[in-house]
């Protein structure tokens, strides 16, 4: 997506002093990387009407955000989320992209942050950091997914909608949780590792690093890159290449952090309307489950869409070609804007 087509695109860093986080430890120092696209709108009364909250995945950093599939898709004129009509916040969830993580110096002595904590840093970045007391719309992928559902209960009268896509409202679970335990495993079992303590990136665990690939891609698109062996051999290559440009510390506290992953007690918290995007391929969210359907039934203005297997398809990731389910965001907020007094 070229800088040209982007209004006031702006890179930031906040900073918040003694971050406390739910487990009683504290962050002394925590900074939280984030864009800016757009300019904020006042309505008649002073008060911020256009502000939008964009969250990544536990793959990706903000910059995905600013991808040709995603942002070029949402941002362009016209679009459900123009950016010469919104003012969009793209932060780094705290251990990702160039928010503080373990890399940055502390190893294994950072501090053990979860969902909860991500979702208070935010709180934090948008209303201490920007000045903005009321959101129209965060819209998650995946992580960014589950921190949307969490934002609707914790903070119930901050946004005027929500928009989790390729997540369940349910515990961190079965074929979802086994594949982060085993990257977890593989990374506290490399014998490289040294208790987190290493000075050269451990090296082993990059080999089942390529299974949670496995996962998140449908079946159709795996065979279309490896239709023979020999393709099959050079994507798995490719993936352990990727895994290791990782720090193993940074992807440990990652995966770690959803851990306690389980808004399903207190989705019936959320005031805002909500419009929860899932896709048929996606083997980590796997709709046969009924999490979904269930926990939908809780929200007081809950709905979702299923999207079925097309042209775009690419099981979990079809949440970062927003190609797939714009028009159904775009509805949604028509819909909103309608029924608002």
């Amino acid at each position: 997506m070229s800088p040209s087509t982007l209004h006031h695109l702006v890179e930031h860093t906040f900073a918040l002093s003694h971050f406390q986080l739910q487990n009683g430890q504290s962050i002394d120092a925590l900074k939280i990387h984030y864009y800016t696209l757009g300019q904020i709108r006042r309505n008649e009364k002073g008060e911020v009407c256009n502000a939008v909250l964009l969250l990544h995945n536990t793959t990706g950093s903000a910059k995905e955000w600013l991808e040709k599939d995603l942002g070029g898709e949402l941002f362009t004129p016209e679009q459900a989320l123009d950016s010469s009509k919104h003012f969009l916040i793209i932060p780094d969830a705290i251990g990702f992209g160039n928010s503080s993580k373990p890399s940055h110096g502390l190893k294994r002595n950072f501090p053990n942050f979860r969902y909860i904590d991500i979702v208070n840093a935010h709180h934090a970045l948008i209303t201490q950091g920007l000045g903005v007391d009321h959101l129209k719309l965060i819209l998650g992928l995946s992580m960014g997914g589950m921190l949307t559902w969490m934002f609707g209960y914790m903070y119930p009268d901050f946004s005027d909608a929500l928009c989790p896509v390729a997540t369940q409202p349910g515990p961190m679970s079965g074929r979802n949780w086994i594949q982060r335990r085993i990257s977890i495993e593989a990374i506290k079992n490399d014998p490289e590792w040294q208790a987190g303590n290493y000075t050269t990136n451990p090296s082993r665990f990059v080999y089942t690093a390529p299974f949670g690939g496995l996962m998140v891609q449908s079946v159709e698109r795996l065979q279309a890159l490896a239709p023979t062996r020999e393709a099959a051999d050079a994507l798995y290559e490719s993936m352990v290449e990727r895994a290791r440009k990782t720090d193993a510390n940074d992807r440990l506290y990652q995966l770690e952090a959803s851990s306690d992953y389980d808004p399903s007690a207190r989705l019936s918290e959320i005031k805002a309307p909500l419009l929860a995007i899932n896709f048929e391929d996606d083997e980590l969210n796997p709709p046969q489950l009924g999490i979904l359907e269930k926990g939908i039934r809780q929200v007081p203005q809950g709905q979702h869409v299923l999207i079925k297997r097309g042209p775009h398809s690419a099981g979990h990731y079809t949440s970062l070609k927003a190609v797939a389910w714009k028009s159904h965001l775009s509805e949604f907020l028509r819909t909103i804007g309608s029924t608002k007094p």
